[in-house]
């Protein structure tokens, strides 16, 4: 299993950089951070700093959207950094959740969706792509190589998360949902021919390691607001009786306003409604061996990689944990198992 960290590029930028290394240094592969760009800093940029001061770390949004650049502007991005840093860029994306609502529009069609993940993957792969009516390449671009995750939640996403997406995003560790979720995506796949197998599955959640089980519920109820927000979409289009496990949909019956400007913040106040059940069974916290423990049922059902959101006060007392105990010991069940 591999490890990401999920940063919110906040100022000042030097900070984000350095807990990009810091997670390097423990033994992370992954860097994602969010892409809103009127709540915080733009992360493009800052990826290009963090690839300069690190060997190894990959880089991405966790997620981008199709409506807030042109989607050539965005493989254009990427391609550039494979070109000056080697291929440590990955793409995940969804249709659009903070940085577009805060502009006042609105989430992608899902066939909007798949047609940037085509355009995007292809022009940042160093291929052609049809686009606006045009043949569309780089001249310039040589060897590029980009994946691009789909995050989805809601059946019709995750069907083409399964069909076009190279891996599958899911923003809660809930082990029922997880497992659905998975399952719904591989059936994708085979429906169209592809090879189930092959599409990466990446669980992100929260991680806070402590004893003080209710600081660190506050500190991630944040996350049960930023996930019902995605519910909440879910619900009013296919009502409370979908295919969707109602331990996803049942715990938004008491949310109302949603402030985007608290968005991923520790404290934030319209995420009262989310129970603490809840975000026991989103999050993972608590003592290391309940980190291992969770995260041995993930991979077990086809987890590839977990990536820990870090909006919380214990950002390096986490990371430092999980580098000296929690992905050792993730390492060690596989050499035991083999």
């Amino acid at each position: 299993m591999d490890f990401g960290a999920v940063l919110q590029t906040n100022p000042p930028a030097a900070r984000t950089v350095q807990l990009a290394k810091l997670a390097e240094a423990h033994g992370f592969s992954h860097v994602w951070t969010f892409d809103s760009h009127l709540l915080w800093q733009e992360p493009y940029v800052i990826y290009s700093r963090i690839l300069a001061e690190t060997n190894t770390i990959i880089v991405g949004p966790m997620v981008t959207n199709p409506g807030t650049r042109d989607w050539t502007v965005t493989a254009s991005t990427y391609a550039t950094l494979n070109e000056m840093y080697g291929n440590r860029t990955i793409c995940g994306i969804g249709r659009g959740d903070s940085a577009v609502r805060v502009i006042n529009g609105a989430p992608t069609t899902l066939k909007t969706l798949r047609e940037s993940v085509h355009v995007i993957r292809e022009l940042a792969n160093s291929r052609s792509v049809e686009y606006n009516g045009a043949t569309l390449q780089f001249p310039w671009s040589r060897g590029s190589t980009l994946d691009v995750w789909v995050a989805a939640y809601g059946p019709l996403a995750l069907k083409l998360a399964g069909e076009v997406g190279d891996g599958f995003i899911l923003q809660m560790a809930d082990l029922d949902v997880a497992a659905w979720m998975i399952q719904t995506v591989r059936e994708a796949a085979a429906n169209v021919g592809r090879d189930p197998l092959s599409i990466k599955f990446c669980v992100a959640a929260p991680m806070y390691i402590g004893d003080n089980w209710g600081h660190m519920r506050n500190q991630c109820r944040w996350f049960g607001g930023m996930v019902g927000n995605h519910v909440a979409d879910i619900v009013a289009k296919y009502g409370t009786e979908s295919k969707v496990p109602k331990a996803l949909t049942d715990y938004i019956t008491g949310r109302q306003d949603y402030d985007y400007n608290q968005h991923g913040r520790a404290g934030n106040v319209h995420a009262d409604f989310v129970p603490d059940e809840i975000i026991d069974r989103f999050c993972l916290l608590g003592p290391a061996k309940d980190h291992i423990e969770k995260l041995e049922a993930l991979r077990a059902i086809g987890v590839d990689q977990f990536a820990g959101y870090l909006q919380h006060d214990n950002k390096e007392e986490t990371m430092r944990v999980y580098g000296e105990t929690v992905i050792p010991a993730m390492a060690d069940t596989i050499v035991a198992k083999t």
